[in-house]
């Protein structure tokens, strides 16, 4: 692993407190990143925080973030300037899931979803843009707005369509905020994970089992990888975190509006 490949980037993380969020600060900041760590849950963010400071590599700072709040979008961003005297990478992790039958969403599953999701993502790209701008452009190389997305940015099941939706809007805030930003020199790209084991892919587990989609708790992953993962295997965090760090070093400089898959070959578009 380089050390310093991530040397001054200072990356705001959302959704920090556990899985692939957790994963990819603790990598970053082994590549030398500071990074601010983002969650409701905060004793899980102050424990990962904690980790961190403890290997001496990168530095964390941890903060109480609800994406649904402008002022507390607002309030990360501040606190990643005043720890570490800029913003460059907003990585906009944080999501949630609740699966449904079609016919039985409501508006509570549907504004849940949608709130978090998709106008989580949109505060905070805005706020972290609006701090990027103020600061002026860089020297060598852009500002970077990273929103993941999932397999349900290109396609969609037909028990999570709220979720889907939330994740086509994850699509289109990429693609509309790279049109919209670039005159700021502020590129914005995502990554589309697929089915990854977390603790959010383990709740929803259990929920498709409430809802009579599986028998039992363990299917869902199984019977994906089986019949929908050309590679025959669900993913971990760990296989996420490598395209996670090229797009918030200098090495995706170029790029803008792109959303990549991470997901065995699940939708290959």
């Amino acid at each position: 692993m380089d050390r310093e490949r991530l040397k001054g980037k200072n990356i705001l993380i959302t959704g920090a407190a556990q899985g692939m969020g957790a994963c990819n600060a603790e990598y970053f900041a082994a590549q030398g990143a500071n990074v601010c760590l983002g969650d409701v849950n905060v004793d899980g963010v102050n424990e990962v925080a904690e980790r961190i400071n403890a290997e001496g590599n990168g530095q964390a700072v941890a903060l109480k973030l609800d994406v649904t709040e402008r002022e507390d979008n607002a309030a990360a961003v501040a606190k990643t300037v005043e720890a570490f005297g800029s913003i460059n990478i907003a990585l906009l992790n944080a999501g949630v899931n609740k699966p449904r039958m079609f016919m039985d969403i409501d508006e509570d599953n549907w504004d849940m979803i949608m709130n978090i999701n998709a106008k989580g993502q949109l505060l905070g790209m805005q706020e972290a843009a609006r701090q990027m701008i103020k600061q002026g452009p860089m020297e060598d190389h852009p500002y970077k707005i990273i929103n993941v997305g999932s397999i349900v940015s290109r396609t969609a099941f037909l028990d999570v369509i709220p979720y889907s939706c939330s994740k086509y809007c994850s699509l289109a805030l990429i693609i509309g905020g790279a049109k919209a930003l670039w005159e700021h020199k502020i590129t914005v790209n995502g990554y589309g994970p697929g089915v990854v084991r977390t603790e959010l892919w383990e709740q929803l587990d259990r929920d498709l089992v409430e809802i009579g989609m599986f028998d039992q708790e363990g299917q869902s992953m199984d019977h994906l990888a089986k019949t929908m993962i050309t590679m025959k295997r669900y993913s971990y965090p760990d296989d996420v975190k490598g395209t996670a760090a090229f797009l918030c070093s200098d090495e995706s400089d170029y790029m803008t509006g792109q959303l990549v898959m991470i997901d065995g070959g699940m939708i290959m578009q």
